[in-house]
């Protein structure tokens, strides 16, 4: 067999799928998975946390707060936890459930990884399932060193002890653990048990049913499997960033505070949402931040052309040393946070800025210094001003990339017709770059009610607030400012229905104008 069939073999081994496989080890390799799946699932719900052995600890916190945060943990609990009081807690008995926690969390994060590795060939998969197993153990001893937490609060003896020699009553040792509120979480230890046994028992049937199968040289994996791998980093910070808020909506149909417990007596149905349309306050305060979400918005959109034009001359600087320090110095004020930005501006703007010290040298008389950003003077051109500075070199880097993606012969063959510098740009350059620009647009549009927070945050003053607050901002106030967690979801829910909306609507004109789908 000649060393080029040999090697092509090898090629179609290590990409082929995993074919061969029984009936009986496809199901024991997706339920593996999909219990795995819904393991992980499980640490980011209230419901599931075996960490809160008390009422008085948040019913909010979830296993990843309760394994991570001691002072999350312990807010509601810190009554309890003051040195000299008669209802001293002791805190290593809290750091042991968070412990506990921390081993439920580590034991389901082992598994998922052995789950990444079963989709390998079946030497890989034989060698994968011990990640599920020992998570499984670890998952376990994690419930088990939680109860065993629960129960040193629980026991009376040191708790008698510390009571009874600051001269209380036995009665006083009950009425102290009635208030601590313990609680044993039997839902969420016996969902975890059942979760790890299943665990343990899939990865055992994995590897019962690959045992006999032939081990292949190295461990593999097919092509399309490890680029999901390689993806599977941005898909879960996908989940948890952007999907797993969505879980939050539910306070939109409660009236409650944030760190409340969504109970039924809290329960109001659509009445938030009707507050938006029946409050004439809130109503005009709506619309005043329509007004100006959709003219800064506006004006970005009016303005995107900006960047191609600054990438087409940048382009046509002849100095290769020139153009890659215009480039870096333009790129650089996008790294920089909007703080920073804000205290540049305050240097060179405000009333003791560098502006008003100059104009004071170069006035004889009747000199009165201007604080330019404590005004509504022309908000939205310097919040525009602002943004190009901070974004247009970092904006025209994926046209500079586009312009070195075009054919060089195009411009050869239009030299040799003999057109000029600019026929080139107008004829070349500018058709190749309107695609991207389209697309750039459409999404744009599509957000149109996202234009970000921070920017407006840093900037906003009661003398601008009128003008300068997005409908970002006015979630951020409402939410955490004035604590109207309900109305700020309510806001929410409406602005991500909407930019849903004109995100397939933008989609649509795409396909219609253009012949392309940007989705």
């Amino acid at each position: 067999m000649s060393e080029q069939a040999i090697r092509r073999a090898r090629d179609i081994r290590r990409n082929r799928p995993l074919d061969g496989q029984s009936a009986a080890e496809r199901t024991a390799l997706w339920f593996h998975r999909i219990v795995i799946v819904l393991g992980f699932l499980m640490i980011f719900f209230p419901p599931f946390n075996p960490g809160r052995i008390s009422d008085k600890i948040s019913g909010n916190l979830t296993l990843l707060t309760s394994a991570t945060s001691f002072g999350t943990v312990t807010t509601k609990l810190s009554a309890y936890m003051i040195e000299g009081s008669r209802y001293a807690l002791n805190k290593a008995d809290i750091s042991l459930s968070m412990l506990g926690c921390a081993m439920v969390l580590v034991g389901i994060l082992g598994a998922g990884v052995g789950a990444c590795v079963s989709l390998g060939n079946r030497r890989m998969r034989r060698l994968g399932v011990w990640l599920p197993m020992g998570g499984a153990a670890l998952i376990l001893g994690g419930l088990l060193v939680n109860r065993t937490a629960y129960g040193q609060i629980l026991r009376a003896d040191a708790v008698r002890d510390y009571i009874l020699s600051a001269g209380g009553s036995a009665e006083e040792v009950q009425t102290h653990l009635a208030d601590l509120g313990l609680q044993w979480p039997a839902f969420a230890g016996t969902a975890w048990a059942v979760a790890a046994v299943l665990i343990f028992l899939s990865s055992l049937a994995v590897w019962l049913v690959t045992y006999s199968a032939e081990r292949e040289e190295k461990c593999e994996m097919p092509e399309k499997y490890r680029l999901f791998i390689m993806f599977l980093p941005v898909l879960l910070l996908s989940f948890v960033f952007a999907y797993l808020p969505i879980y939050g909506w539910r306070y939109a149909f409660y009236n409650a505070k944030a760190g409340d417990e969504l109970t039924r007596d809290l329960f109001v149905g659509w009445a938030n949402f009707s507050t938006l349309i029946n409050d004439p306050g809130t109503s005009v305060k709506i619309l005043q931040v329509l007004r100006n979400t959709l003219v800064m918005s506006g004006l970005g959109i009016a303005t995107s052309w900006l960047p191609i034009a600054f990438a087409i001359l940048l382009a046509e600087v002849r100095s290769t040393k020139f153009q890659r320090t215009v480039q870096t110095l333009t790129t650089i004020p996008n790294f920089l946070s909007w703080v920073l930005v804000y205290a540049v501006a305050l240097s060179i703007f405000s009333a003791d800025g560098l502006i008003n010290n100059l104009r004071n040298l170069l006035t004889v008389s009747g000199f009165q210094r201007v604080d330019y950003l404590a005004n509504a003077d022309a908000t939205w051109i310097k919040m525009l001003l602002w943004g190009t500075w901070k974004g247009l070199g970092w904006s025209a880097i994926i046209y500079i990339a586009g312009i070195a993606g075009i054919d060089q012969q195009l411009y050869e063959a239009a030299r040799v017709d003999g057109a000029n510098r600019w026929h080139c740009i107008w004829h070349i350059t500018v058709p190749g770059l309107i695609p991207t620009y389209m697309v750039m647009l459409l999404m744009s549009v599509a957000g149109i009610l996202s234009n970000g927070m921070e920017q407006y945050l840093v900037f906003s003053n009661p003398y601008n607030g009128d003008y300068i607050q997005v409908l970002d901002l006015y979630v951020y106030n409402l939410g955490i400012g004035d604590n109207n967690l309900s109305i700020s979801t309510v806001v929410g829910i409406l602005k991500s229905v909407i930019a849903v909306i004109l995100l397939f609507g933008a989609n649509g004109i795409s396909k219609a104008v253009r012949g392309e789908s940007i989705i």
